[in-house]
């Protein structure tokens, strides 16, 4: 058994202490192109599994305890939460018990109504329904006795082949009993709409969005409901959202190709910094996939993906997904700018000319992934205002010169423009986050500011006198003329290069607690380049492992991921019926 192997297997206490202590007194010992390969090893990456490989289960370890779970290669949160709901309330129906479903407080989970009468009988039901497929069942919110709960939780885990991320209660089905009081009906916790209604309020159907922001905006799925219910409160963000990549594959020969013959007519770029053309900022590593992967899985309510790119395409993109469109430099920047470009800051001026995009977008870097269930609100008030989140880094507050990065003189420029446009002095660099946009507040920059973006459009590398437009410039514009406010996100920023990065990678998919997460390659002339590939190859895939549908093997794997029978054996057994049901925190 190898050293990996072992520390696989060690309780994570264990692991982190190890690393911390040789992180702190044998590294920097090492010379620096071998700490990234001795830091890689000592803290591996992905879950120690449970159970055999090849079979339809898969044992699960969560702080709960452990769940059996169906394997799914090609599953999506939202799809397991709809299987949940559906599989509940298709049982109420077949035994006559009346329900109606409510908004719950919890973005990833559904609520269902039943009256508190009906308690019993549908404890019963649902401890019978769970021996189907290894499902689970929960107490949410106890009562005042212990057998009967006020609110319970039932799923049916699904995860991986590889076991390295699990879909179950936190996209529960969520049974409440609401009690029956003076010709009223009054929910046991609190939900975004009514926690108390007529007893003959109304009956309708609904659609999916109704009931909350994390749905396919166009599901148009009915659910019984009551018309209460249906309200639209000032909070529900109701207007498109769409996003926008940019992508290159440095490793191209056409591309590379294009690219020395613009190094040969820009002479300048060599003067200017090593970070105006170096290789890094053309590397690709697989982060696209793994980044719409993140999409799909946590932002359901994107309407359309815009993968911007220089005639390329990668060869695992399903370019026919009905919500992908790829687009070509060509087609935004026309008779402007100056192409091939290899200047990203020159590409992200022409983002707002992509036909057919929405008012509203994300524009995204494909290093930048999402890393847990987010809604709209998170990027955008109702009322139509982007977020925007500042950074601790400060921008330098020394005159632009000659030895500054072309991101530095780029923050420095549109300070200029602030100070000069506004009277406001720009401090703050932006977190490497997805970054919330607008047409119309882009399209109102390019005009007053006509000169500094012609010219950014027009430089094919990163330039001294370049601005950096959507990553910087349009925040402060907008919040200084009302159409923007401060967000708060949680993510995390990591340079591939450091030593430290396998111990926040792996902290990470522990606890997969960040919004959003950047993997970041500072120059890849390194000597540690293999061991960057290495751990980004080990890392990605355990975090997001399912397939997404912008990926053509989507198409294969979703032929063998249909629930099958369960075969209980001595580590599946079923939950018995009659199980007590304990309290959950």
């Amino acid at each position: 058994m190898t050293l990996r192997q072992v520390l696989r297997m060690a309780p994570w206490p264990v692991r982190r202490r190890i690393f911390e202590t040789v992180e702190a007194r044998v590294l920097p010992r090492v010379a620096p192109e071998r700490r990234l390969r001795i830091a890689r090893t000592l803290m591996p990456l992905g879950p120690a599994r449970i159970g055999r490989a090849g079979t339809a289960t898969r044992r699960v370890r969560t702080p709960a305890g452990v769940l059996t779970a169906r394997i799914d290669p090609a599953a999506a949160p939202v799809e397991v939460r709809r299987l949940n709901l559906d599989r509940v309330v298709r049982a109420l129906d077949e035994a006559g018990v009346d329900w109606f479903r409510v908004p719950s407080r919890a973005a990833t989970r559904t609520a269902v109504a039943v009256r508190e009468s009906a308690r019993a009988d549908v404890l019963r039901l649902l401890r019978d329904l769970i021996t189907e497929d290894h499902g689970s069942l929960r107490v949410i919110r106890p009562g005042r006795r212990r057998r009967d709960p006020d609110v319970v939780g039932v799923c049916w885990p699904v995860t991986d082949p590889g076991a390295s991320l699990l879909l179950g209660h936190d996209l529960a089905c969520e049974v409440e009993f609401w009690r029956e009081q003076g010709g009223r009906l009054v929910s046991p916790r609190r939900n975004p709409v009514a926690d108390t209604i007529a007893a003959d309020e109304p009956v309708t159907t609904a659609p999916e969005p109704v009931f909350g922001p994390f749905s396919a905006p166009d599901d148009a799925t009915p659910y019984r409901t009551r018309r209460v219910f249906t309200t639209v409160d000032p909070d529900r963000i109701e207007f498109p959202v769409d996003v926008v990549y940019t992508w290159v594959d440095g490793s191209d020969p056409d591309w590379q190709r294009r690219k020395a013959r613009a190094m040969a007519e820009n002479s300048w770029v060599g003067d200017v910094s090593g970070q105006a053309a170096n290789d890094s900022r053309y590397v690709s590593r697989d982060e696209l996939r793994y980044s719409l992967r993140a999409l799909h899985c946590f932002a359901p309510w994107v309407r359309r993906v815009f993968l911007v790119t220089d005639d390329q395409v990668p060869s695992w993109l399903d370019r026919a997904h009905p919500r992908l469109t790829v687009v070509g430099h060509r087609e935004i920047f026309g008779d402007t700018g100056r192409l091939p470009t290899f200047n990203s800051q020159a590409i992200e001026s022409r983002l707002h000319r992509i036909p057919g995009l929405a008012e509203h977008f994300l524009y995204l870097n494909d290093d930048v992934i999402l890393g847990r269930p987010v809604t709209p609100d998170l990027f955008f008030t109702p009322g139509g205002l982007t977020k925007f989140f500042a950074s601790a880094a400060r921008v330098d507050t020394a005159p632009r010169g000659p030895a500054d990065r072309p991101a530095d003189s780029a923050a420095k420029n549109n300070r200029r423009l602030i100070q000069e446009t506004f009277g406001r002095m720009l401090t703050r660099k932006m977190m490497h986050t997805p970054h919330p946009s607008r047409r119309g507040v882009i399209a109102e920059i390019e005009e007053r500011f006509a000169e500094q973006v012609t010219a950014t459009a027009g430089h094919q590398f990163r330039h001294p006198d370049d601005i950096s437009l959507l990553s910087s410039l349009q925040q402060y514009y907008a919040y200084l003329t009302g159409k923007a406010a401060p967000g708060r996100i949680r993510y995390l920023y990591t340079d591939l290069a450091s030593p430290a990065t396998p111990l926040r990678l792996a902290r990470l998919l522990r606890g997969r607690n960040v919004d959003a997460f950047c993997l970041n390659d500072v120059d890849v002339h390194s000597a540690a380049v293999a061991d960057q590939e290495a751990l980004v190859a080990e890392f990605l895939p355990a975090y997001l492992p399912f397939t997404s549908p912008y990926e053509l093997q989507h198409r294969n794997v979703r032929t063998i991921a249909a629930p099958r029978k369960p075969n209980p054996g001595r580590d599946d057994r079923p939950v018995p019926p009659d199980v007590a049901l304990p309290p959950v925190a």
